[in-house]
């Protein structure tokens, strides 16, 4: 069996528990593409697997990475109109194909959805076997950019894929609308900014410090509020001439939750997808009701 240089962990804990060494080179099956790894991003998930969040099960030891980008090394049988050598992004939701969720394009609703690096090892090795339909070619401008580029491309998918299916699956933001986007600065609130305003969306972006605020501005936030600074729900409703946002982009859990619901316009959705800060939030039902929101997973 072949071998190849891994990041693993053995145990849960801090970074200390992460080592680099030997582990077997995992080999494609049929309809499956081994690609050799170029970049891979760290995600929450990562950290949180490692220390040994709970409800998160997995074998020991285990290789982690979900997001990467890589060229194509080989392939099983099945697989066609391929080349060695060509460069590709991961999409890391794995699925089983078959189902009538998958054959009608909602994989990630299949019963055996899974994700790379989190249900199985993942990408932070030299090799990563993947599905081929999970395979998304670099576009060219993005080659003719230079080596860096494609190494930035790594930290795309599981933060633009997540704010993707939450802004205009779950959602259904409209042009016009006006888009609260909670944690700006963080992997989704980058994405989600720029989703929104890809749609015609004004944008209000929501995070701690100078920094990202201005950094939420350079892709586009109409208006930011620094939550530190400013109560939340004022800001908002200053902002809006007290009307509150169509869509609230949640993702920091218990913390916000409550103050999301309030920020909220009459007719207004709530979409989700975290809970850094705590997965009991306190709901007023009242405000849904009365209000009519949609709370959204």
């Amino acid at each position: 069996m072949s071998t190849m240089r891994a990041a693993f962990f053995r145990r849960h804990g801090e970074a200390d528990v992460m080592e680099v060494g030997e582990a077997p080179t995992p080999e494609p099956g049929p309809g499956e593409v081994q690609v050799q790894v170029r970049a891979v991003a760290l995600n929450h998930i990562d950290l949180w697997m490692r220390r040994g969040l709970p409800a998160l099960k997995i074998a020991l030891p285990h290789i982690s990475g979900g997001d990467a980008v890589g060229t194509i090394a080989a392939w099983g049988a099945g697989v066609a109109g391929l080349r060695e050598g060509d460069p590709v992004l991961v999409n890391p939701g794995l699925s089983c194909g078959r189902c009538a969720r998958c054959w009608g394009g909602q994989d990630n609703l299949c019963a055996d959805f899974r994700m790379l690096g989190e249900h199985t090892d993942g990408a932070m090795a030299e090799r990563v076997v993947v599905p081929a339909a999970n395979l998304v070619p670099v576009p060219a401008a993005c080659l003719a950019a230079g080596p860096d580029a494609l190494v930035a491309l790594a930290a795309l998918p599981i933060s633009f894929i997540t704010a993707w299916h939450m802004l205009v699956d779950r959602a259904a933001v409209r042009p016009g609308e006006t888009v609260l986007v909670l944690g700006a600065g963080s992997g989704v609130g980058v994405a989600a900014t720029q989703i929104a305003k890809l749609f015609g969306a004004r944008v209000i972006a929501a995070a701690s410090g100078a920094r990202k605020l201005a950094g939420a501005r350079a892709l586009g936030a109409d208006a930011t509020v620094d939550y530190v600074d400013e109560e939340l729900v004022g800001a908002v409703k200053r902002l809006t001439d007290r009307r509150g946002a169509d869509i609230v982009v949640e993702h920091t859990g218990a913390a916000t939750f409550a103050k999301s619901v309030v920020s909220c316009a009459r007719g207004g959705r709530i979409v989700t997808c975290g809970a850094t800060a705590g997965h009991e939030a306190v709901l007023n039902l009242r405000h849904v009701f009365w209000r009519q929101l949609s709370i959204l997973g």
